[in-house]
């Protein structure tokens, strides 16, 4: 990829026992990652899958046992410096003094980033412009919404102009008007030169804002992609069928013209799924075939595979992934052959 901001190689960092000899094990196992400098990039993963180890050691939080890890073309260990001067990091969990008002905050941060304190009041009114806070006045952050306390956070980890941000898991807790607001300011950022190297559990939220997702399981990514590409590689077009009468469900699956193991029947929402490849010659045929049979349909639609479904394809465990062979295949086809 040209033009990267990010370049990861072989990344691994193993965490050692617990004294309750819990909490052993590799975080990061090998892990590989290219994120193109003004783009959105996300990285999904179940809990434990590695996400926040990442971001901690991109942001030289953490320092890794082995890999080559490069942010904004420097070393994470050898010029953590360097890369702490070009990097904003917004992390799970607020940093804002709740007594003070917004404006107080940001000033105090911009001072603690040696701006000056003329620079800091000009740098924090310019950040509550942008992210629609200028008019809180000096209400203390405890009485802002939860939408208004993340787009200040966002606005202090933005005090220093980053070339890079981080952002681990930004709109946890919110309701989706504030997660909306937060996708607002991303789209903003990113639309001024700014890179975004996004961790969620929120599938909608990387649909929504990533331009490249990476899907990381066992630290390591084991896809990566558009959210097109994982989805088209994940098993191309579906046919939803919904009965009038959950007891025709099994006349309707003995007339989907695919194998009956690859059929997914949902009793109590009288739905059957089905991947299909042809997708008109298939919606036709089905919709002619349930009239000739008698079995009434509510609705018939053809989709595409949702990053949901993506998702818990990828990161299936144990017997979920035994015999399992198309996650691999998508790893092969995202990734240009490539294996993870």
């Amino acid at each position: 990829m040209t033009d990267a901001v990010i370049t990861v190689e072989d990344a691994r960092k193993t965490y050692g026992a617990t004294r309750g000899g819990g909490g052993g094990g590799p975080a990061l196992a090998g892990l590989d990652l290219t994120v193109a400098r003004g783009t959105v990039h996300a990285v999904l993963g179940p809990n434990g899958a590695g996400k926040t180890t990442l971001v901690r050691v991109l942001a030289t939080l953490l320092r890794p046992d082995a890999g080559r890890i490069e942010v904004a073309g420097h070393d994470v260990v050898r010029e953590a410096y360097a890369v702490r001067l070009r990097i904003g990091l917004l992390g799970q969990h607020a940093a804002l003094d709740e007594e003070l008002g917004g404006r107080q905050n940001l000033e105090l941060f911009g001072r603690l980033h040696h701006l000056g304190t003329r620079r800091a009041r000009a740098r924090a009114e310019e950040l509550l412009a942008r992210f629609g806070l200028a008019d809180t006045g000096r209400k203390p952050v405890r009485q802002y919404s939860g939408g208004m306390r993340r787009r200040l956070d966002l606005a202090a980890s933005l005090i220093t102009e980053p070339e890079v941000l981080f952002l681990d898991e930004p709109t946890t807790g919110l309701d989706p008007r504030g997660r909306a607001e937060v996708w607002a300011s991303v789209r903003s950022l990113v639309g001024g030169g700014t890179t975004v190297l996004l961790t969620t559990q929120y599938l909608e939220e990387a649909d929504q804002l990533a331009d490249r997702i990476s899907v990381v399981d066992a630290g390591r990514v084991v896809a990566d992609g558009t959210a097109d590409d994982l989805k088209a590689a994940t098993g191309g077009d579906r046919i939803d069928v919904v009965l009038r009468d959950a007891g025709q469900l099994g006349a309707a699956v003995a007339l989907l013209p695919v194998p009956k193991e690859e059929i997914t029947v949902d009793t109590d929402r009288r739905l059957l799924s089905a991947p299909v490849t042809d997708r008109m010659a298939a919606l036709a045929g089905v919709v002619r075939a349930l009239e000739e049979a008698g079995v009434e349909a509510e609705d018939v639609a053809l989709r595409r595979p949702t990053l949901d479904e993506v998702f818990l394809r990828l990161t299936a465990t144990g017997d979920d992934r035994a015999g399992d062979d198309r996650a691999g295949e998508l790893v092969g086809r995202t990734r240009g052959g490539r294996s993870a």
